[in-house]
């Protein structure tokens, strides 16, 4: 080792040396690469290489290439329905892995849908029409092995609450539920459209703080809606709006005539149960399937305890009829005239929106679980298919479960053949086993959803967003805040609202920073995060960290004036004999430049030739090198003022600072 150490510091001498000699060449060019200007482009290419990026960036026609016709077609219709891809490989082994998760998911499935039903205000049986039809459909269209279809919390609240504003659920039965099914209608063709058009990327403008916030606010407001349930309040006596302030007067100003003892008795005992049933899954993953029939086990004892003691006498109130048989068709159903028609539409897009964010979010976390890749537009055709034939079948929205999807991973699921044993399970249900329901208290069902929503209050990942981004953690709070103490509506709103603010403000006001050298090396960095680079005697170095669009090329030019005042100042205050002389601006972080961005250029270059300043540029890259050329820019400023480097651009400079008297 240590016959190696002189070379190596003579390699380091040489560098240092060479580096000088560039640094003290005065008046001569540096010996350099210029700045190369990349070839013309066809326009057509050009608009059709922007298009490709832009929504076919996962290339779906690669499987295509160099195949026969009679291939192309089977790959196309594999694309459609991947189930007869992956089903050519399936055996035994697979079968058993999903057998067992899709009876496990079964079982919590049955009782949670008959309590997320009455959450969307709809008789409990459309429950469990939407986790047997929607699950079929999916199985065959998605290519999720993981995710378990059927209503989920969030959405059924969601779905609830907009649906109760417009009809009233508990006088115009009939009415609310076509205006359900045309939502779901419409849920599911703005799911597929978005698939088919390939816009799976506006989901991604709800930011995952905002979804956080989101989720936790209408957990605690679906917890609370429970509470009517869990005390035995009467329907006539509990609030329909779902604030906090709301719903907690309505709780106590029926304390002491409203409360049923015999059923908080019944709903707090079940609560704990399944709240010790999740403990003992959570600290010991081989008993995951405890937790997953805790729920069924409830519902089995409960309508038992129940039907023996009679309680329903005593103020107990049942679920007392399911209707018996499958799916009946709702096509008639739908509301396609009327003024209705655009409530159905704005509410199914809202709806829609929601379940896609909550399904993609679902389906992309397993499928890095368990390496292998996830196409996001097939899953919202998948989606959108399973709503649209859903809604013609008396389903509601119906889309990915965390909480049984997580139990279907655990349970070994292998495909979504589990999606097809859980809908067969439902089927057998709805044919043989609804009339055992009509005794089952709907403080089991209220213990039920409290106990599944618990786990949408992510405080975990609250407090990891506030370490991270502040303005991530005022999006989370906001969308959190909007829907305990006013509505989901609103908290939906702000959660979007934030959002977009977040990306125009970035847009609008990017980063700058001021770069120095770092000691012994020729590479400039900015001075904020590496407090020993110095500043170059003369000249000021800026990078802009964005692209130059017309809604920020006025801020980066006043920005980088700024930043000349500054300088200024300071100069003027330590009395520095070396006023600022050159103005580079270091361009590899400006991915693009428009002509609002070359404009303000050409504004910055006239305001510096005023203050005796020159202007370089440094490391541009092929678009905005291209647009400096195009549009004479590059010519302006002059082409021997464009460099690769910005450690080429201060060679340039240094020798030419005059230092002043």
């Amino acid at each position: 080792m240590s016959s190696m150490s002189p070379p190596a510091d003579e390699n380091l001498e040489t560098k240092e040396i060479n580096l000088r000699s560039m640094s003290s060449s005065y008046g001569q060019a540096p010996q350099a690469h210029k700045v190369a200007i990349p070839p013309k482009q066809n326009l057509f290419k050009e608009f059709q290489a922007t298009i490709k990026e832009t929504f076919f960036s996962d290339d779906p026609l690669r499987p295509f290439k160099d195949q026969p016709k009679s291939r192309k077609l089977m790959l196309g219709i594999e694309a459609i329905f991947p189930i007869l891809k992956w089903g050519r490989s399936y055996n035994l082994k697979k079968f058993r892995g999903d057998i067992i998760s899709g009876l496990t998911i079964a079982s919590l499935c049955i009782p949670q849908d008959i309590g997320y039903a009455k959450l969307a205000h709809l008789a409990p049986q459309y429950g469990l029409y939407s986790s047997f039809v929607p699950p079929l459909i999916y199985a065959v269209m998605g290519s999720s092995r993981d995710i378990a279809i059927g209503p989920v919390a969030v959405v059924s609240l969601l779905l609830g609450t907009l649906l109760s504003n417009e009809i009233d659920p508990n006088t115009h039965v009939a009415e609310y539920q076509r205006l359900a099914f045309t939502a779901t209608f419409f849920a599911g063709i703005t799911q597929a459209t978005l698939g088919i058009l390939r816009l799976g990327f506006l989901i991604d403008f709800l930011s995952h703080a905002a979804v956080v916030g989101f989720m936790g606010g209408a957990a605690i407001t679906i917890a609370l809606q429970q509470l009517k349930g869990f005390l035995g309040i009467k329907t006539k006596q509990f609030t329909t709006k779902t604030d906090i302030v709301s719903v907690l007067h309505s709780v106590f100003s029926t304390a002491h005539h409203g409360w049923n003892w015999q059923t908080i008795v019944i709903g707090a005992s079940f609560l704990g149960f399944l709240l010790f049933a999740k403990y003992i899954g959570k600290k010991n993953k081989r008993f995951f399937w405890v937790p997953a029939i805790a729920p069924l086990i409830s519902v089995i004892l409960s309508t038992f305890f129940v039907f023996i003691t009679r309680a329903d006498k005593q103020g107990v109130e049942i679920v007392r009829k399911i209707e018996k048989g499958i799916n009946p068709s709702s096509v008639k159903e739908f509301y396609f005239t009327g003024e209705y028609l655009g409530k159905a539409f704005k509410i199914g897009i809202v709806a829609g929106m929601i379940a896609l964010t909550e399904a993609t979010a679902i389906g992309r976390t397993f499928a890095s679980m368990k390496d292998y890749q996830l196409d996001g537009n097939k899953e919202m055709v998948a989606l959108g298919a399973m709503n649209v034939v859903g809604s013609m079948t008396s389903c509601y929205v119906a889309t990915g479960s965390f909480s049984r999807s997580a139990v279907n991973y655990m349970a070994g699921c292998q495909t979504a053949v589990s999606n097809i044993v859980m809908s067969v399970v439902v089927f057998l249900t709805l044919e043989f086993i609804t009339p055992l329901f009509k005794y089952t208290p709907n403080a089991i069902l209220s213990a039920i959803i409290i106990s599944a929503v618990i786990n949408l209050i992510d405080y975990e990942a609250a407090i990891l967003i506030w370490k991270i981004d502040k303005i991530d953690f005022v999006a989370c709070m906001g969308a959190f805040f909007g829907v305990v103490f006013a509505s989901v509506e609103i908290g939906l709103l702000i959660a979007v609202s934030i959002s977009f603010a977040k990306i125009l403000l970035q847009v609008t006001r990017p980063r700058t920073a001021i770069l120095g050298k770092i000691p012994r090396t020729t590479v400039y960095r900015n001075i904020k995060q590496y407090p020993e680079a110095s500043k170059v005697p003369g000249v000021l170095i800026i990078r802009v960290d964005s692209a130059i669009y017309f809604s920020n090329s006025n801020y980066i030019k006043e920005r980088t004036l700024r930043w000349l005042m500054d300088e200024e100042e300071e100069e003027v205050k330590g009395d520095y004999r070396t006023k600022i002389q050159f103005l580079i601006v270091e361009m590899s972080p400006v991915t693009d430049i428009d002509t609002s961005g070359i404009q303000a250029f050409e504004e910055l270059q006239r305001s510096l030739e005023k203050r005796g300043v020159e202007l370089v540029l440094a490391n541009p890259g092929p678009e905005v090198t291209n647009k400096l050329y195009a549009s004479s820019f590059a010519n302006t400023i002059g082409e021997d003022k464009i460099f690769l480097t910005v450690a080429d651009a201060v060679a340039y400079c240094s020798p030419k600072v005059v230092e002043e008297p």
